[in-house]
């Protein structure tokens, strides 16, 4: 008897642990959770950590570089940002959520583009010159820095399709 009410109660407590679980929203995409992902995502990419060291070096001496990024066709949500620091010789993603200051244009980023097209680059369907050239993103920073690093900036465009969200929905 005592067995079988233990297997009871097991069986109890996992399907309450995956109902929990099957409920569990993903964040919307480009939400200030949404963005805490990406930036641990970063962090765990070696393109993106190792060859943009210069890069992130470029921050008019503040100690960090800041992206900010949204979704044209979510014209009401807030943008996201990430910011990124030179630590340990690496470029390390330090901060990430709603956005806490304006960009200097001379060494910060500012990117947006349809959900769509996000997902497209997410998937690796097409790179960032050909984003960028067909309209399909559009870029706000120094151009030619960007231009020296679009490999990297490839491997950040798809972090948009490693971080599981709901793009179905706008935030607001």
């Amino acid at each position: 008897m005592l067995q079988r009410n233990f297997l009871v109660g097991a069986i109890m407590f996992m399907m309450l642990i995956w109902s929990v679980l099957a409920f569990a929203e993903e964040p919307v995409f480009m939400s200030a959770e949404w963005a805490k992902q990406t930036c641990e995502e970063w962090n765990k990419d070696k393109v993106l950590t190792e060859n943009l060291l210069e890069w992130s070096k470029n921050d008019k001496g503040r100690g960090f570089k800041i992206l900010q990024i949204y979704r044209k066709d979510c014209a009401n949500d807030p943008w996201v940002e990430l910011k990124i620091q030179n630590k340990d010789n690496k470029a390390i993603c330090t901060l990430a959520g709603e956005v806490t200051q304006k960009p200097d244009l001379a060494v910060d980023y500012i990117m947006y583009a349809d959900t769509s097209r996000w997902m497209e680059m997410g998937k690796g369907q097409y790179g960032p010159m050909w984003a960028m050239t067909t309209g399909r993103l559009k870029f706000s920073g120094p151009m030619w820095e960007a231009m020296k690093n679009m490999g990297p900036f490839n491997s950040f465009l798809q972090l948009m399709g490693k971080v599981p969200s709901d793009t179905k929905k706008c935030n607001k």
